[in-house]
């Protein structure tokens, strides 16, 4: 039964399958990590590897938001120009490891996600021998995984940590977010398959889909513009999830925290939501960022989407320009220009004179 107590975690034990090519075609390539079976059945995440040409050692792990997946290739394309590994993550019932028989997006717990983050950084670090790694969180991503690195601190898996939009409350009046969601989370442990009457709405889809107002094509059947149910056991795991983060956690690297400067909080179309995050409020990003750790640095960008790196040209340039800064100083990672394409011009003879 799904409800009740016949629910079966995830098994510990997990496998990887060889290297495949991935639905992005060359250069992406992805492995499946078996995570044995719950309820429903056989479970799986996927890890998505993007290779830089002159790789440095360092390497990131990119994890999705709430009806997401990764399909970002302009954000692995900066890291790899600038010599870092790409991995993307999409976690268990979610894009490429959903499986016919499960509820997309569905878990019971935020620790449900850890075999899969675990088995990634294995591999990364252990199997395919980089010795920085970089975890990088957008929306109920970066929820998890600031939850993760703060359980796995003693073990040394990521050397920072970046947070798009992290989802860190629930945008909804205090009442909302509170008594009643208190109340849905009592549901949640009784009845958790139990289908809740609100849902994401189509203004953030219609912000970034090609055929609506935005510049994104994607698969609407892993990412549906108005999402997928929102059910009460979910809500659940995000409510305890988030309750861990308010009351601290002790995340030892360090965190940037990036976000727009507004939220749009309108249920139609308004024009005004393709400069703002459309699906949180960020002042909660804001206020509860120095409950991660002891070094948190907040970034918020003007015109911002949900997922910063979504938004007008102009604001990625410098969400990435700021990410590049940022792990250049606090992870000593050295040069994070890309590779020029173009040599340069030979210096002059009157230039070697004049420099004597």
């Amino acid at each position: 039964m799904r409800a009740g107590g016949g629910y079966r975690r995830v098994a510990r034990r997990r496998t990887v399958a060889v290297v495949e090519p991935d639905v992005l075609g060359a250069p992406y390539e992805r492995r499946t990590i078996d995570l044995g079976t719950d309820d429903e059945g056989p479970v799986v995440a996927t890890l998505v590897r993007r290779r830089a040409d002159r790789p440095t050692g360092r390497a990131v792990l990119y994890v999705h938001g709430f009806v997401d997946y990764f399909f970002q290739t302009h954000v692995a394309d900066f890291f790899a120009e600038r010599g870092w590994d790409f991995y993307a993550l999409d976690l268990r019932k979610y894009g490429r490891s959903l499986l016919p028989h499960q509820t997309p997006n569905f878990c019971r717990d935020l620790s449900d996600y850890f075999p899969e983050l675990d088995a990634a950084a294995e591999i990364i670090r252990a199997e395919e021998g980089h010795d920085t790694l970089l975890a990088m969180g957008h929306s109920t991503g970066g929820l998890i995984i600031s939850l993760w690195a703060n359980d796995r601190r003693d073990a040394d898996l990521v050397d920072g940590i970046v947070l798009n939009s992290p989802f860190f409350d629930i945008n909804a009046p205090w009442m909302v977010r509170r008594p009643l969601a208190a109340a849905v989370s009592r549901l949640g442990r009784r009845a958790p398959q139990r289908v809740l009457p609100f849902g994401l709405g189509t203004v953030y889809g219609e912000s970034l889909h090609a055929d609506h107002r935005g510049e994104w094509r994607y698969d609407l059947a892993w990412k549906p513009l108005a999402g997928f149910p929102v059910r009460a056991g979910w809500i659940n795991a995000i409510r305890a999830g988030q309750r861990r983060l308010r009351a601290g956690l002790d995340i030892p690297v360090p965190v940037l925290l990036a976000c727009s400067t507004r939220s749009f909080r309108g249920t139609k179309w308004h024009d005004s939501a393709t400069g703002a995050d459309a699906v949180l409020d960020v002042e909660h990003m804001v206020r509860w960022a120095p409950r991660l750790g002891r070094h948190v640095t907040l970034a918020r960008f003007d015109g911002g989407l949900h997922d910063l790196t979504l938004s007008s040209p102009g604001v990625r340039e410098k969400v990435f320009a700021e990410v590049g800064r940022w792990a250049e100083g606090f992870l000593r990672a050295g040069p994070t220009e890309p590779e020029p394409t173009t040599p340069p011009a030979p210096r002059r003879p009157a230039d070697a004179t004049a420099e004597g």
